[in-house]
């Protein structure tokens, strides 16, 4: 099968160039401190051996779950935030029919999977339960402590509302719990009501969980082959680390290099651009990606994203002609199996007849090459991903691929690349601010 590949046809600078040579070499460098395992935080690369999960019994079990669990369900909420719910949501928006809850259970075969827990908005969750009141469904619990506060509030209440609703012995057989495997709040109720338990591993940190059980059960509920995405996984970890792969063809190094060469000379914003609606959320799950994993000792480029052609529309004159602090990243989906044609129009008011013919997927693949030419005229370098099709085997191959690029570029920065110590900082106010115990005097720090 093909590979995603890097289009560097939209840049200025050339790969021969002495400046992209070294970071290739560092990059180089910086891959084989991570593949040695003895790099900054160390301890937590468990998710570099994720794709070997398939072997597992842990993996049978998913698979068992989320059947047991679709068989129950219309809908499947998932509670979590941050790297416990958005690689799942990143993969099913792709995947997924995009206007799946309007369809009926049975046109769709799996329950559709709604979020809570990744925000405080009460009516968010209130309009989350009136729905709920009309649907036989399910609770995907994710947190490795228990205690944060967005998705432990949006579980406290849940899992009132579904034990009212099911009596307590059904809404036990309801919840699924993806936690520590020895320690914390949320590990203690498991195991005092015998929910279905997976673990959340030690070595592997939320935003790198997509392929652990944080990422595969959320997903196997709704319906996506889980087989295909570990598959993809696979083939992207044995070209990024055999040993017949060059350097130069290396897809990660390319990557690192480049994106770092940009970094170099002041482009401290990098935009991740799609074409597809459906991969909105994925953008969302790379930005978690590297915001945490970069971010830190007053350095790292600033992850956005935007969706083309929607927001050549908005933001479209500010990258063309704005500040030069930018480059792009883009999502370059090649195929669409389901494309749509443009009819003829007898009377051609609208002065489209001459797109007649031709279809969708051609006019937005204009779009996209016509943008990238633009954007590169006006000085905003453009990295292209080409992607063969929207498949759960190159979703795979997409996401081991920036998991070891971020870790290869935090590296390249010298940072490390699996903490996230400023994440803190709001949450301590928080707590004072809301008269938790413990947090008095800060409290009275923040009221001066």
């Amino acid at each position: 099968m093909k590979n995603i590949q890097l289009d560097f046809s939209y840049i200025h600078t050339s790969e021969e160039g002495e400046q992209y040579k070294q970071n290739i070499e560092k990059a180089e460098k910086c891959l084989n401190i991570l593949e040695s395992r003895k790099g900054k935080g160390n301890d937590f690369l468990g998710w570099l051996d994720l794709p070997d999960i398939k072997n597992t019994n842990e993996y049978n079990q998913i698979l068992s779950q989320a059947t047991r669990l679709k068989n129950l369900s219309e809908v499947a909420v998932v509670i979590g935030i941050g790297g416990s719910y958005l690689g799942a949501r990143a993969v099913m928006d792709a995947l997924s029919h995009q206007f799946a809850s309007f369809l009926n259970l049975k046109d769709r075969n799996f329950p559709t999977l709604l979020y809570a827990g990744n925000n405080i908005s009460g009516s968010y969750l209130r309009e989350l339960l009136e729905l709920l009141d009309k649907k036989d469904y399910s609770l995907i619990v994710i947190s490795k402590s228990g205690t944060t506060t967005e998705p432990a509030i949006a579980f406290r209440i849940l899992k009132r509302h579904l034990e009212e609703k099911y009596g307590l012995d059904e809404a036990a057989l309801r919840i699924a719990v993806v936690t520590d495997k020895a320690k914390g709040a949320l590990k203690e109720l498991a195991v005092e009501q015998d929910y279905p338990q997976f673990i959340v591993p030690d070595d592997v940190g939320g935003r790198y969980s997509v392929l652990s059980p944080v990422g595969l059960l959320p997903i196997a509920v709704g319906g996506v082959n889980i087989d295909e995405l570990i598959r993809g996984a696979e083939s992207m970890r044995e070209l990024i680390f055999g040993e017949d792969t060059l350097a130069k063809d290396n897809p990660v190094l390319q990557y690192v290099a480049l994106r770092n060469l940009f970094y170099q000379r002041g482009k401290k914003i990098e935009m991740m651009v799609n074409y597809e609606p459906s991969m909105a959320m994925f953008a969302e799950w790379w930005k978690q990606l590297f915001g945490e994993s970069e971010g830190k000792e007053g350095k790292g480029i600033f992850p956005a994203s935007v969706n083309f052609t929607t927001d050549l529309h908005s933001l479209g004159q500010y990258i063309q002609d704005g500040e030069r602090i930018m480059f792009e990243t883009v999502l370059s989906v090649e195929d669409d199996d389901e494309d749509l044609t443009i009819p003829k129009a007898s009377n051609d008011l609208d002065q489209l007849n001459y797109l007649a013919g031709k279809t969708l997927g051609f006019v937005n693949k204009m779009a996209e090459k016509g943008t990238c030419m633009a954007h590169n005229k006006g000085g905003v370098e453009n990295i292209l991903i080409r992607i063969p099709e929207k498949s759960e085997y190159y979703l795979g191959q997409l996401i081991y691929f920036f998991e070891v690029a971020c870790a290869v570029s935090g590296y390249f920065i010298d940072v490390n690349p699996f903490d996230q110590p400023g994440v803190e900082d709001y949450k301590r106010n928080m707590f004072a601010l809301l008269g938790k115990k413990g947090f008095e005097d800060l409290a009275k720090e923040l009221e001066k």
